[in-house]
């Protein structure tokens, strides 16, 4: 019998976009793969994929207590019946609700991704820290009671983790995001006429989105000739959104280009100059990634992630978070320079190739799958093992 791997996580778009080919060579490797998710557009793709698929009415916005209350209940009536050997959380809600209901019905193994440490783990007014310290003591808790594994992106959430006490630094591991499809990703010239220059993520504020919009407004009063575009959903679920509204005035005001969600990656990334993301933290941002992969110059903040991805004029440039003056002067360096573009592209490449293939990342999963499980592993058959 196929030991039966759950994935939990909020949302069917996030496991798509980030988790399905570590899903699928799970599913190679001899595990019965399983996502409970709430279920908003993938539907009919999951299932295609022959994964089963449970709906779930988590919610990632809801500060409704008595709601929240019915999420973990359900959860629990969820592991109690299928009863899983290996369950992975993704992301801080499904971490903390998740391994409680784990400890509840006594699945064998826990590991708990967080894809970073997000909105109360970023640097914030005094109102946060209250957020902060009662996540950190129900994490604390949930981890320790479920007597789970952790897995991290990049060395600065482990060192928050570690002095946080929220974990302790023997049930860590770092495995390095979700990994590129670098044959999918690959470099291609840029379109021609006026470079342009991208923002690829949600639409949120955390994002570094205004400091972006900010940069553009300075470099248009420098006659800096470019195509400024924004891609990515709203994302009404995060506490750090941008309206529509909001988006549309400046597609009015400032000729900034809004090119909403895109599925197809690989073509968008193609078209950009260069790349940059001012986000104010990441666990390790996917796009720079798959940016990196296409050979593109980028740009992003010296903060946690995104310093994982980005060596300072090696693979990238990185600037000061919360700065559009830096921002704006970095990506006038780079349309001046298309010399330095290739460059920075071409090392970005050839790292992410090295680092950060799919194949290489989801291996590290698989391994850490059959460390976790013993001897109730199943035994990789040639596919699998070809294919990581």
């Amino acid at each position: 019998m196929r030991p039966r791997l759950l994935y939990l996580i909020t949302e069917d778009w996030t496991f798509w976009e980030i988790r399905r080919d570590l899903a699928r060579l799970a599913r190679e490797a001899g595990y019965e793969v399983m996502i409970a998710t709430r279920v908003t557009a993938h539907a009919d793709r999951i299932r295609r994929e022959g994964f089963h698929l449970i709906p779930i009415t988590m919610l990632r916005e809801s500060r409704n207590l008595f709601r929240e209350f019915l999420t973990f209940v359900e959860l629990v009536r969820i592991y109690h019946r299928i009863r899983p050997q290996i369950v992975q959380h993704v992301a801080m809600k499904p971490v903390l609700y998740g391994s409680f209901a784990a400890w509840v019905t006594g699945v064998p193994v826990v590991i708990n991704l967080f894809g970073g440490l997000g909105y109360a783990f970023t640097d914030r007014p005094e109102g946060a820290s209250i957020i902060r310290t009662l996540l950190r003591r129900g994490l604390r808790s949930a981890i320790a009671l479920s007597r789970s594994i952790v897995v991290i992106q990049n060395s600065d959430d482990r060192e928050v983790l570690i002095r946080e006490h929220i974990v302790d630094s023997s049930c860590i591991r770092l495995i390095a995001g979700s990994g590129v499809d670098i044959h999918r990703f690959v470099p291609v010239e840029p379109t021609t006429g006026d470079p342009i220059v991208m923002l690829v993520g949600r639409m949120l504020w955390d994002k570094g989105v205004g400091e972006f919009v900010d940069a553009v407004i300075r470099l248009q009063k420098r006659k800096v000739r470019a195509r400024f575009v924004l891609v990515g959903r709203v994302d009404q679920g995060n506490p750090t959104a941008i309206s529509e509204t909001q988006l549309q005035q400046w597609v009015q005001e400032y000729g900034i280009e809004w090119w909403g969600h895109r599925e197809d990656l690989p073509t968008v990334l193609g078209q950009a100059a260069l790349v940059v993301l001012p986000s104010y933290r990441e666990g390790l941002p996917k796009v720079l990634l798959e940016a990196a992969a296409c050979g593109k110059a980028v740009i992003a903040t010296d903060v946690p992630g995104c310093r994982s991805v980005v060596q300072h004029h090696q693979t990238g440039l990185l600037v000061p978070v919360r700065d559009a003056a830096a921002l704006a002067e970095a990506i006038a360096e780079l349309l001046g320079n298309a010399e330095l573009r290739e460059v920075l592209g071409a090392n970005a490449r050839q790292f992410v190739v090295c680092e950060h293939s799919s194949s290489r990342i989801s291996g590290e999963f698989l391994s850490l799958y059959r460390e976790l499980l013993g001897p109730s592993a199943p035994v990789a058959t040639k596919t699998s093992s070809a294919s990581v």
